[in-house]
């Protein structure tokens, strides 16, 4: 018991700067690993044919949905768990964790239903451009070629959206699991859990997706991508679960707890709902981006979902600093040390700001190198060489923006990172798109990510004056006795 109350307690006492790399290094290593085998799913995926590499592309928003849903309510779960932790009030922790864990399982049948009914419908309605210019082409052999190829997009990316989704229970538990593992101090072995899951995938990707003869193992093309991506989710859910009943000993799963709690789950998604809207918002603002770029070309919406490969090796390190830094802002807002929070805030926006400025670096310098991993046409290459160079730009500031929008989520105030992002993505960065694409062509939608990231740079400092006058406010008032 000693033991587990000193990993508790270093949350409050230990120096910050080695606290946070202990607690986000391994996360912002396993998110690195996520990150690659994001992007090795799609290079393998891209030998297949462009179809497959767009089918694949165009499949993100309902990912994107997906995810946001089980990191917000992983986020929620997480959040409370620290503050409770941080407040002495471990039956509360406890009840958040199993509650949590029940709506991890929830969500998850949700999304099957949703893979199974949808999937379809949604492939259809984002290519329905494609067919429509298809229908008008006069010459007879080139107009039935075409309506195969974006035919093939569209059984591609059902296929693979379904598997997915509907075997989704996986990614939801891992999300759950493994940010107890990190609200309890416990980050390398989330981090385990990620590689572990991660090399899964990578190592069963070409084994589906072109088949082993010698193994009586089909090729099953793109939908062997999705069926090595939910293995390796489960793998890594299930060791997350495994070292949560052997490790955790501050909070305790119990089956018979695993239910709805009305309170409880009012606070889980009053810090993870935003969060989720957030993710919801990006799925829209993705899918009505590829709706803008598909009507220049459907090359302009397969380096769309390159490049949102490509920046996840600059983003997710970023998202795994975050997942280390909210346990100790939660911590220590709840046991009332407000030194301690900013300081982390501090030592996070200057590690986040450098990571991106070396993604920035990256992009403006050899942006081809990056596309040509992906098979990249010439047409390819030309618009995305233009598109990364400008995209990239703002990338510091975006580190800045996303490291004070979770500072919003883990002291209580969310409302404000869910603002910023439905004004970001929504009512500046798709009107732009739209606007400068009719204005002045494809390569100018391109210019919409700088304008809306300088936008969201201003509401994210109106938003952080008033956070920290209402958190100096709080910690004036005499605490609980």
């Amino acid at each position: 018991m000693q033991k587990e109350n000193a990993r508790r307690d270093e949350m409050g006492t230990r120096a910050i700067g080695p606290l946070l790399m202990a607690t986000a290094l391994p996360m912002m290593i396993s998110m690195l690993v996520q990150a690659l085998y994001n992007v090795v799913d799609s290079l393998y995926v891209s030998r297949l044919s462009q179809e497959a590499l767009n089918a694949v592309s165009l499949a993100f928003p309902l990912q994107t949905l997906m995810i946001g849903v089980g990191i917000g309510t992983a986020v929620g779960t997480n959040a409370m768990l620290s503050r409770y932790l941080g407040a002495k009030q471990p039956l509360e922790a406890e009840r958040s964790a199993n509650t949590g864990v029940f709506l991890s399982v929830v969500t998850s049948l949700v999304f099957a239903v949703i893979g199974l009914v949808f999937s379809g419908f949604y492939f259809r309605s984002i290519n329905g451009p494609s067919l429509k210019a298809a229908a008008l082409i006069a010459d007879e052999a080139a107009r039935l070629a075409e309506e195969a190829r974006v035919q093939k997009i569209i059984d591609y990316g059902t296929s693979y959206c379904t598997v997915c989704l509907c075997f989704s229970m996986g990614f939801f538990l891992q999300s759950t699991f493994e940010r107890m593992l990190t609200a309890t101090g416990r980050s390398r072995l989330a981090m385990l859990c990620q590689v572990c899951g991660a090399v899964t995938n990578i190592i069963l990707d070409p084994v589906f997706i072109f088949g082993v003869d010698s193994l009586g193992i089909p090729a099953l093309e793109v939908t062997g991508a999705a069926v090595a991506t939910v293995t390796g989710q489960f793998v890594a859910g299930g060791l997350a679960l495994v070292f949560v009943l052997a490790k955790v000993k501050e909070v305790r799963l119990d089956v018979k707890k695993m239910r709805w709690h009305g309170p409880t789950v009012k606070q889980i998604y009053k810090i993870g709902l935003p969060s989720i809207i957030m993710q919801c918002v990006g799925s829209v603002m993705n899918y009505l981006m590829n709706l803008i770029l598909i009507s220049f070309t459907d090359t302009a919406t397969a380096f769309f979902g390159i490049y949102y490969k490509l920046q996840s090796f600059i983003f997710m390190p970023v998202f795994g600093l975050n997942s280390g830094m909210v346990p100790i802002i939660s911590y220590n807002y709840g046991a009332r040390k407000p030194d301690r929070l900013w300081k982390t805030v501090k030592y996070a926006v200057a590690i986040s700001m450098s990571i991106m400025t070396v993604g920035m670096l990256l992009f403006e310098i050899m942006p081809e190198v990056w596309l040509g991993l992906f098979q990249a046409s010439d047409d390819l290459l030309s618009i995305g060489r233009v598109g990364l160079r400008i995209i990239a730009a703002t990338f510091p500031v975006a580190g800045f923006c996303i490291i004070v929008g979770s500072v919003f989520q883990a002291v209580g105030n969310p409302a404000h990172s869910m603002l910023v992002s439905i004004f970001r993505q929504l009512l500046v960065l798709l009107p732009a798109a739209w606007l400068f694409g009719r204005l002045w062509g494809l390569d100018a939608v391109w210019i919409s990510f700088p304008v809306a990231e300088v936008v969201s740079l201003a509401a994210s400092i109106v938003f952080l004056l008033r956070t920290i006058k209402s958190i100096r406010a709080q910690m004036e008032q005499p605490g609980p006795q």
